[in-house]
């Protein structure tokens, strides 16, 4: 029983992992490939978008498609075209080919990422089991961006750009293998699609990540970004209107009818802001000032890295001796001071010795923040929409991860700038977060149902 129990969750951070670390392995590898395929400069940018666009845009919808066919299956057919995109992707001999491959990388990834939560909650209990899954669900969700950055230095230094695409194959296939193994498919809900929430959280969804993400590049008021921010606009009213009252909707409205479940959620969307921007920001601090390679650049991750892996041993302990509120709210506030650090250390002149501290303060407080965050979303689902939690708290990470990218970068701060200014964003996750826990319930809390 116990080794079922370990090769279940070894299938859904090994998955979790993938999904996460391709949101950056490509980045390093950039250069080579505009070169050998011949991108333009604005085209290569779409290596990156592409996936960012398909992943966040389709989540609200997976999650959906994911009960009425079961989440095991949707997280294998998931990670069925996951593999087989990133093969087309290191194969690819054109622009086009690449980026049709991470087009389809994206949605493989959208329909499997809700179904590892949903799995997740499913084959645990409330309490220290779970507490000790959602450790390793975070572990793979906060150290596979900083973990691709590295890995796609390595593998593109030592054999080339196609590598960072084919090294999925092999991943991909064991998680295939692992699942059809020890996962067991949930019960199916019986509900129709729904149709007008399927096509306008989409459209929501993905305008908001391709505006946000083109406003990095072309600022504030450039015409497509208006244009993009206004159609999600549009799309998010018309969602709200189709989904009031809808018992089969992609999104429950149910989730933001008080604090209780929405604070946690909200506080998700700012989260990973500061995450996102604290690795951009420190690749190009290490890169332009000190002269690092990329694979030296990655090095310079690891602190960060080990210290989110020893606070997230640490967190199911304290979660409950201590419990949520008061882990979460010290986890988002060490951010505030890590972020805070980071601005200090790079005011002046730089050096490795600046940049660690820093680091280590943002790996332990990422490792304490994410763990009670999820577990809050997740235990607050609304009954039979576990599905729904799921997809909306990855969604708000890949949204959240855009907008707070491309407002700071259109800012045209200074380095110390970009990092004074990202530190607001924790600081809004506290409010959100602290507001939607005043009146908290343990962790040992009862569970929702699954659906």
């Amino acid at each position: 029983m116990r080794s079922s129990m370990a090769g279940r969750l070894a299938v859904l951070f090994l998955t979790q992992l993938m999904l996460v670390v391709d949101t950056t392995i490509v980045n390093v590898a950039l250069p080579r490939i505009g070169t050998q395929l011949g991108f333009s400069d604005a085209g290569l940018s779409w290596v990156v978008t592409v996936y960012a666009l398909f992943f966040g845009g389709l989540i609200l919808l997976s999650g959906k498609i994911g009960t009425l066919i079961g989440a095991r299956r949707a997280l294998l057919t998931g990670a069925a075209i996951f593999v087989v995109a990133s093969a087309a992707g290191g194969l690819a001999s054109t622009p086009g080919i690449l980026i049709a491959a991470r087009a389809f990388q994206g949605a493989g990834a959208a329909l499997a990422a809700p179904s590892v939560l949903v799995l997740l909650t499913a084959i645990t209990t409330p309490g220290p089991q779970r507490a000790r899954a959602m450790a390793l669900f975070v572990l793979a969700t906060g150290s596979g961006a900083a973990a691709g950055l590295i890995i796609g230095g390595l593998l593109t230094e030592a054999f080339g750009w196609r590598s960072v695409m084919f090294v999925n194959v092999p991943v991909g296939v064991a998680i295939l293998a692992g699942g059809f193994a020890f996962l067991t498919e949930l019960p199916r809900t019986k509900q129709k699609l729904d149709v007008g929430g399927a096509v306008t959280s989409t459209l929501a969804m993905a305008a908001a990540v391709y505006g946000f993400t083109l406003m990095g590049d072309k600022g504030f008021a450039h015409p497509a970004v208006i244009a993009a921010l206004t159609v999600a606009a549009v799309a998010l009213a018309v969602l709200i209107a189709v989904e009031r009252g809808n018992p089969d909707a992609v999104l429950p409205l149910s989730f933001f009818r008080s604090w209780h479940s929405s604070g946690p959620l909200l506080a998700m969307l700012v989260i990973p802001a500061g995450q996102v921007c604290y690795l951009y920001f420190t690749t190009l601090v290490t890169q332009q000032q000190l002269g690092y390679t990329p694979v030296q650049t990655g090095m310079i991750l690891v602190p960060f890295t080990l210290a989110l892996i020893l606070a997230n041993q640490l967190t199911p302990h304290l979660l409950s001796r201590h419990g949520e509120r008061l882990i979460g709210s010290l986890g988002i506030a060490g951010l505030t001071a890590g972020i805070a650090a980071m601005a200090w250390a790079v005011s002046g002149p730089v050096t490795v010795t600046t940049l660690i501290l820093p680091s280590v303060v943002l790996g332990l407080s990422a490792g304490l923040t994410f763990a009670p965050v999820t577990a809050m979303i997740m235990n607050r689902a609304p009954d039979g929409n576990t599905a729904a939690a799921a997809s909306l708290l990855q969604g708000m990470q890949q949204l959240g991860g855009a907008i707070g990218l491309s407002v700071i970068i259109a800012g045209g701060h200074t380095y110390a700038g970009a990092f004074l200014a990202t530190a607001a964003f924790p600081l809004i996750a506290l409010a959100l977060f602290t507001r939607g826990t005043r009146h908290s319930s343990p962790l040992t809390a009862t569970a929702k149902g699954h659906s």
